[in-house]
């Protein structure tokens, strides 16, 4: 009721000063802190990462970093922070958050605004040691090398982390999404790649994907992948569609997410798992609100789900109510664990 009551209030607020007031009071400790949700069934093994459960919090909601502790007791079995960049960027102008209301959707277009990696790098050295904490790299919108922004940011921040996540697919930095290209991200790879293995210990690094890809684009994306070596695919970032939507914000320019994104995200993903025959680990994102979304994900392919927009309209007991739910699911369908069911309805989605 009060998570309810919190909830009404930060929804007359412009929505990125909702979003500001929602990190504060994570900092004051004013919301749910029950720890991470976990069973034998629920423990996971992503690309190495040994996570409580197989539900995380995507990047976006704690751009700089600045609420680990609290995240990491929220229920999640994993933490993505950022985007963060070499250098602090304020972003595109505001307005750039939108609430679509009737759609259980947010478009924005904040255009990686982020205090900068030394910034970043200070407070991940602080971080908790008992969490599954990872950074969502970026490129300044006015680099010389933008493919050298995603080393530079891993080369610095990287040894206080679990895991890299490598983002060419927001819509938001014009032409960014260039980057996702068969040479130029092979390129991009091989240099994070490097910058990984200077690191005190080497870590996960996952590549974050559009959903408005073609069907050759993804089966380069996934050649790419497996020839670069990194651990896995994020499927997916927002979608620059606007099918079907029914709030007044809904031509506001910027990417989409929300349950609008669910089928098509999940599309994408099910090809994905195809496309890689199963090995490669996946991350199921976009529209994740429920625990049958998040076993819908891990039956269509995914090892791991993410999940963001959803928190602004159910608060964060949405996180351990998904967890509990997903156990609940593999129980009643006979897993005994979350690997099992990964890709068992992947066909229904291709």
């Amino acid at each position: 009721m009060l998570e309810r009551l919190g909830l009404g209030l930060l929804h007359r607020f412009d929505p990125e000063a909702a979003h500001g007031l929602a990190l504060r009071a994570l900092r004051m400790g004013l919301t749910p802190s029950a720890g991470p949700v976990t069973s034998a069934r629920l423990r996971t093994d992503l690309a190495g990462l040994r996570l409580p459960n197989p539900v995380g919090l995507a990047a976006g909601f704690d751009k700089n970093a600045e609420a680990l502790g609290p995240l990491s007791r929220a229920g999640f079995g994993f933490v993505e922070v950022g985007a963060i960049t070499p250098r602090p960027q304020p972003g595109n102008p505001r307005p750039r958050l939108f609430r679509l209301t009737e759609d259980r959707g947010v478009i924005n277009r904040f255009g990686f605004n982020n205090e900068g990696m030394e910034a970043a790098a200070a407070r991940l050295a602080n971080r908790p040691r008992d969490a599954v904490i990872g950074l969502n790299l970026g490129a300044n919108k006015d680099s010389d090398d933008r493919a050298e922004d995603f080393a530079r940011v891993l080369a610095h921040c990287g040894a206080h982390l679990d895991f890299a996540t490598v983002n060419v697919s927001s819509p938001n930095t014009e032409k960014l999404r260039e980057l996702q290209g068969a040479e130029a991200l092979m390129g991009l790879l091989k240099g994070v790649m490097e910058a990984r293995d200077w690191l005190p210990r080497p870590i996960p690094v996952f590549l974050k994907i559009a959903p408005d890809l073609s069907d050759t684009e993804l089966s380069e994306i996934a050649d790419v992948a497996r020839a670069s070596g990194i651990s896995g695919i994020i499927a997916t970032n927002t979608t620059l569609d606007r099918d079907g939507l029914r709030s007044d914000a809904r031509d506001q320019a910027g990417g989409l997410s929300g349950r609008p994104l669910f089928e098509k995200s999940t599309r994408v993903l099910a090809r994905l798992s195809q496309l890689t025959g199963g090995e490669m680990p996946l991350i199921g994102v976009g529209g994740v609100g429920s625990a049958e979304d998040a076993y819908a994900k891990i039956c269509a392919g995914a090892h791991a789900v993410q999940l963001y927009s959803a928190l602004v309209y159910e608060g964060l007991s949405l996180v351990s109510n998904i967890a509990k739910g997903l156990d609940a699911a593999l129980e009643r369908d006979g897993f005994a664990s979350v690997a099992e069911a990964v890709g068992t309805k992947r066909e229904d989605w291709l």
